[in-house]
């Protein structure tokens, strides 16, 4: 047997088994089938015999049918064991990982510990003059840390994006099953109604003052997002979609952290270069101070109210 035929029958038991036929072990079979000349209309034909269009796309029905009797049976019995050796697996790396950074910690109460370090001093004693923010934590946050707290902002957009995409309402099921008013509670909704502009004008409060005061974007985002929330239960997600619809919600978090990796992007650069920003300080205690740590305040509150708005909606299956 030459190389030459055996590479014909074995393309054409290949062929026959795509097309859902038995493989047959006549070699002189596959040698006439080989050879047999079938015109374009023939093959045409055979083809479209063969084939079913799926979403514009022309698959094997064959090659389907066996797929899925593949999937339903031992492949589904050999992806659940898998998965499952995978997981128990993945769990003991990220295990031995953890115990052994944790090995290799200063022990406790160790004067060499990083709590005592110069770092420790640079951010007590430095932070007024590097940031002009009376505040020294939202100094560490937003300037000397700020790409952290921005891979954090980034999680949360992230987490809120893998949501929306799980379990977001589409097509007819946006004719959806709206959450009620609560039993048009005439109390509850005139004590909302009274409530909400508070936690609100609090959480924005918070957020301005969070360079020169106890607070933040953290802690405002939070608040303006259990507004949001408290605003969304009471009154429902009609009157909600008038104030804040998944355009608005896209984009709103689109823009708050493109301007964060802007704005820190520009500072850092100019920062390594020796350059000017061209960002004033401004006075330490004033609302317009810490350059822009105020500006990054409002950014990371926005993405913190948007994302947990977002998780209730979805989770009480509401739409954004």
């Amino acid at each position: 047997m030459t190389d030459r035929n055996w590479f014909r029958r074995t393309f054409m038991r290949f062929a026959r088994w795509i097309e859902g036929e038995e493989p047959e072990d006549n070699k002189e079979g596959d040698h006439v089938a080989w050879d047999r000349v079938k015109t374009t209309k023939e093959m045409r034909e055979e083809h479209l015999e063969n084939t079913v269009k799926i979403k514009g796309h022309y698959q094997n029905k064959g090659l389907r049918k066996r797929y899925f009797e593949w999937e339903s049976g031992s492949g589904k019995a050999f992806f659940q064991s898998f998965y499952r050796v995978m997981s128990v697996l993945i769990c003991i790396v990220i295990i031995c990982l953890l115990l052994l950074v944790t090995s290799h910690l200063p022990a406790f109460g160790d004067a060499s510990n990083p709590a005592h370090n110069e770092v420790f001093e640079k951010y007590i004693e430095d932070t007024l003059d590097d940031t002009n923010a009376t505040n020294a934590v939202a100094g560490v946050i937003l300037d000397y840390r700020a790409f952290d707290t921005f891979g954090e902002a980034t999680v949360l957009f992230i987490a809120a994006c893998a949501v929306t995409i799980l379990l977001r309402q589409t097509g007819d099921e946006k004719k959806k099953q709206q959450i009620p008013p609560a039993n048009n509670d005439m109390i509850l909704t005139k004590v909302s109604s009274l409530i909400i502009p508070i936690v609100m004008l609090y959480g924005v409060y918070v957020i301005l003052n969070g360079h020169i005061s106890p607070g933040g974007g953290f802690s405002g985002g939070t608040l303006i997002g259990a507004g949001l929330i408290l605003y969304l239960s009471t009154f429902g997600s009609v009157k909600m979609s008038r104030i804040i619809n998944y355009r608005k919600y896209l984009f709103i978090n689109l823009a708050a952290l493109s301007f964060y990796a802007l704005a820190k992007g520009y500072s850092f650069f100019t920062g390594a270069n020796h350059l000017e920003s061209g960002i004033p300080h401004g006075t330490p205690g004033a609302i317009l101070s810490g350059g822009l740590i105020l500006p990054l305040n409002i950014a990371v509150g926005v993405v913190v109210a948007c994302t947990m708005y977002g998780f209730y909606s979805l989770f009480s299956r509401e739409d954004i």
